[in-house]
């Protein structure tokens, strides 16, 4: 992949023809805005706020280290591909207060990747099923904390309920290389779905 560091293209170049939105979902505090940043060339747009304790009482902080911000709309990034064709990253905040904002963020849409976290794997089972309910393919990325549980591919598989033909891979929102092979899986699990259609 071609792409430029942040401070190097503030602008889209005028080559691009082709702009493609996809979106980086997942439960809380699993990190999408850390997944988003890594891979934008972009400085990403955060809408992040400091939690209080207002909000104590729906944000489960329970096994989760160090979490003082939540992101309360979307984190957005670019990544530029090729001369003329760029990719959109939306994050979608994951608590289930803001599931609203999905139906706005899925639209246009080709598909999500949905992050998980072993040691949370309940909690994706309400991302899911949002991501299906509107329609858009997916794949799903085990985000490797410090600490969480590693498990093979094939429990992971069967403990997400997952169908043999969804992507299921490893990565560290943190590292650029495993997150941009994440991305990689879904793009070319979209790419197989295309070549699907009559």
């Amino acid at each position: 992949m071609d792409s430029a560091l942040a401070s190097d293209t503030p602008y889209l170049r005028e080559s691009v023809r082709t702009a493609v939105k996809i979106l980086i979902v997942g439960h809380f505090a699993v990190g999408k805005t850390t997944y988003v940043g890594t891979l934008s060339e972009i400085r990403p747009l955060r809408t992040e706020e400091r939690m209080t304790q207002a909000g104590a009482s729906v944000d489960d902080l329970a096994g989760i280290k160090d979490k003082t911000t939540t992101t309360v709309a979307m984190d957005f990034g670019r990544l530029t591909l090729s001369d003329d064709l760029v990719l959109y990253l939306f994050g979608a905040p994951g608590q289930q207060r803001f599931t609203r904002l999905w139906d706005d963020l899925a639209r246009g849409a080709l598909g999500a990747l949905i992050l998980v976290d072993t040691a949370r794997l309940q909690e994706s089972f309400a991302v899911m099923d949002i991501v299906e309910k509107q329609g858009l393919p997916y794949a799903v990325a085990v985000n490797h904390f410090e600490g969480s549980p590693r498990f093979p591919e094939a429990e992971v598989r069967e403990a997400l309920d997952l169908a043999a033909s969804t992507p299921l891979v490893s990565c560290d929102a943190r590292d650029r290389v495993s997150s941009t092979e994440a991305l990689i899986s879904l793009v070319d699990h979209l790419l197989t779905l295309d070549g699907e259609q009559p």
